[in-house]
Parts: C-alpha cells; structure tokens; sequence
C-alpha cells in the first residue's frame, strides 16, 4: 500500500476514525490500534516480510531490556553487540549480499582468477534500511545510557512500525518518538488541519512534480545517445526535482498524516534546493538520515576534535557510508564521494558553517551573490544525481559525456511540461522559505485566499497528476 493508492485513501479515514472515536481518547487502545493497523499497512506490500519486521522489533525491544538488567559492563556489551550484529546481518544479506559478492568476483577476474559466488534471487523487503535504523537508535541510546528500555511491548513496537514513517522514514529518535506514544493524545484540529495541507502538498510534489518528470527522465536515461546534450542537461535538471518531489512529497505525506493521529515526526526537508553551499544543502535534505549519521557515526569517531585530518577522514566516512546505505552499487558510492569532495572545501576553510539562516532572510528576493551560489550548489548537486539515478558507472559517465559537448547548447527535444510545475513548487516554496511546508497558510488572514491555495493545488493534482507505482525509496 502507498500513499498514493486508492486503498491507502480508504485505509486511512478508516483508521483515524477507530484512533479518534472507537478508542474514546485511551492511549493504551489507540496504540493497540496503530499497531495493529500498520503491520496490516506492511503486510499489504508483502506479507511474506512481515515476519523481518517483528522479529528486528522482538530483538531490540528484548536486547534493550537485557542491556539495562546486565550485571556487568561485559553483559552489557554483549546483548548490545548481539543486536547490532543480528540487525546489520539482515540488512547485509538482503541488501548487499549480491553486490560485495558479485564485486568481489569481479576483483578476482582482474587477476586472471575465475570465481563464481552464488547470488541471492531475493526481493529487498520495503523499508529495511529506515526500521533498522530505527532500532539501531534504540539500542546505541540505551548502550550509552541516554534512555531507559521501554518496558511496554506494544508502546516500543509503534515506535518502530508507525505507518507514516514505516517504509521510508523519516529515521526517528526514541527520544522524540517514544513520549508522544506512552501519553494521551488529545485531537488538536489546529494540528490536523495543516496535517491535511502537508498531505496536500505532498501529493502535488510526488504525483505532479515527482510523476510529471519522471516520464521525461525515463526516456532521457534510459535513451541517452537519441538526445543532444541539452536535452540531457535538461533531464538531470528533471531528475534532481523528481527525487525531490517524490521524496519530500513522501515525508510531507507522513508528516501530515501523522498529524491527524496526533503525532509530530521529525522534519526531513527543509527548501534544499535554496541552498547557498553543499554543507547548507546536507543540512536541508534528508535531516534524519544526516543527523543519524552524525550523531552516530561523526560524533563517535570523534566528529571535528581530533584535529583537521580527522575531520576530513570522518566527513568522507560518513559520505561514503551515505552513499552505501542508499544502495548496493558503486554508482552510490560515487554519488556519495562526490558529495564528499564538494563540502571538503568549506570543511577545510572552516566555512561548512556560513549559511545556517534561511536565504534572503530580511528581503523578498535574494541578492545577486546569492543567486550565483545558489545556482552553483544546484549545478553540482544534480551532476552528482547522474550517478544516483544512472543504473551502473559506465552509463553515468557515457551520460555525461554525451552532455558536455557542444549540444549542451542546443535546443532541448524532450518535452518541457514539467517545467511549469517545477516554477509552481519554487515559487510556493520561495514565498514559504521560513515556513515548514509549502502549504503552511494558517496565519493567512483572508480565509477565501486561502481556500483558493487549496483548491488551486487540488485541481492541477486532478488534471496533471501522472501515476507511478511507487516510491523511489522505497527501493532503500
């Protein structure tokens, strides 16, 4: 099931009338009713997984309660490495088994040696790299003795399973996620009210912006040698707000329909593509997953206190890692390089800092410096998309070099439609820079112009909404 289905548009009334009106305001039933009603969500993609899903809920939720009842550092130590192991096995035999067998076997042909390594003929179960994470957060926390273990079965198992943020994220914290589970939960129609505008805008970008330009890049990717490199040019352009709009399109989804139960998840996207530096940028895209990483990874492996070369060794590490655990292939790898080598700079110069307000702050338009270094960030940031989307190394750089060539200057043969929807979501976003979402109006005064935003966006979503199966990550 996905937010964007005709089932999901019955499953959901259907449960917020059970949370809200069959539970009378119990925390206890309305969790007992989230539970239930997100494993059905999973299941539905394919019930076959459920199992991977309760059985990593069952091991953290037990391996934490072991952690806080050791008798010993060593205990302590072992029940934690047992989770940690166990969850990273799954995730490395479902995800990266192939890949790191297959690249292996190539190694070995490069030295004239032949190896054949079995391969596994297996679906990657929807979400796994979003719910480890999760349960990989639990666990680190209660290890260095920043939470307590849930001690309610129920309570931790919606921590993890919530079906807002189930499938793709955002990645929560048991600190923010686990206190707004164990209390009541009053309605607060303020809160679902823009709950269903976040879920409106989400829609727009996933199925009109995401969707629209979609069918260009499909064509241009996958057809590269038909088109010159304009038309190229034009369709990374199309894939960096594609990946934006199915993606951010998604976490406004979850964000907004975790509202209506009450719930606030934390923020994954915040107007990226206005950003002035590649360092803005990482702290603009995908916030959970980068702020996973580096209270996680950064910060243990010392993050910037041991000195510059530790700093630029942690900072690629944690590039790297990205690029790895969005998939099994070299194409993300050197997606995530590239993204490395973009921030050394600031990094380096102590200027990875310099942008932390939002753009054009006191002003209704940016200035003249701020237009080149926003256009700068962009360029680089969807030249890196090439290989994010490209489906190996060899197809990213054949892409790339088609475009830079003197067609790059040519008139682009693809269809430009998309465009307009493209203008429509910068413009909404621009004029909501300071805002959490595009569609954020509740301090508007004139109630009809509102309305009039709403039923604007729900007519083009009617009219030019493209369909898709899916989400794209999903697919990690």
């Amino acid at each position: 099931m996905i937010f964007n289905s005709f089932e999901f548009l019955l499953f959901l009334p259907l449960v917020f009338a059970l949370y809200w009106f069959a539970a009378k305001g119990n925390a206890r039933w309305q969790n007992i009713i989230l539970w239930v009603s997100s494993y059905y969500f999973y299941a539905c993609w394919d019930w076959r997984f459920l199992f991977l899903l309760i059985f990593s809920t069952i091991l953290d939720y037990y391996t934490g309660i072991k952690m806080a009842e050791a008798p010993s550092q060593k205990m302590k130590r072992f029940w934690f490495w047992l989770s940690v192991t166990v969850n990273l096995g799954f995730l490395g035999v479902f995800k990266y088994y192939n890949f790191f067998a297959e690249s292996f076997a190539d190694l070995l042909s490069g030295f004239g040696m032949h190896a054949d390594f079995a391969t596994l003929n297996v679906i990657l179960p929807v979400g796994i790299s979003f719910y480890t994470f999760h349960g990989l957060s639990y666990v680190i926390d209660i290890y260095n003795d920043k939470i307590k273990p849930e001690k309610d079965f129920v309570d931790y198992s919606v921590f993890v399973c919530f079906f807002p943020l189930l499938v793709a994220g955002p990645i929560e914290r048991a600190t923010h996620l686990l206190p707004q589970i164990q209390r009541q939960r009053v309605f607060d129609y303020a809160k679902a009210a823009d709950g269903c505008r976040q879920i409106l805008w989400g829609m727009f970008m996933k199925v009109v912006v995401a969707d629209n330009c979609a069918v260009v890049v499909n064509e241009v990717f996958g057809n590269p040698d038909k088109y010159n490199g304009g038309s190229l040019a034009v369709g990374a352009v199309f894939f960096a707000f594609q990946i934006y709009g199915d993606f951010s399109g998604y976490s406004n989804i979850a964000l907004g329909t975790a509202r209506l139960f009450g719930v606030e998840l934390l923020r994954n996207f915040a107007f990226p593509y206005f950003s002035r530096d590649i360092a803005e940028f990482w702290r603009r895209w995908h916030i959970s997953l980068s702020t996973w990483f580096r209270d996680y990874l950064y910060i243990p492996l010392g993050g910037s206190k041991g000195g510059m070369k530790m700093q630029i060794r942690n900072t690629l590490i944690i590039f790297l890692v990205s690029g790895f655990w969005h998939g099994a292939n070299w194409t993300f790898i050197i997606w995530g390089l590239l993204n490395a080598i973009y921030i050394m700079p600031l990094v380096i110069f102590k200027m990875n800092r310099n942008n932390t307000d939002t753009v054009a702050q006191d002003s209704f338009l940016p200035s003249v410096k701020e237009i080149m270094q926003i256009a700068i960030t962009f360029a680089a940031t969807t030249l890196a998309w090439i290989f994010f989307r490209a489906a190996s190394v060899t197809e990213a750089l054949h892409y790339i070099k088609r475009m830079f060539t003197p067609s790059l200057a040519g008139k682009p043969e693809i269809d430009l439609k998309p465009f307009i929807f493209i203008l429509i979501l910068l413009a909404v976003e621009w004029l909501q820079r300071r805002k959490k979402h595009g569609l954020e109006l509740g301090n508007v005064s004139s109630t009809p112009l509102r309305w009039a935003a709403y039923v604007c966006i729900f007519v083009i979503i009617l009219l030019f909404g493209a369909s898709s199966d899916s989400f794209i990550y999903f697919q990690f």
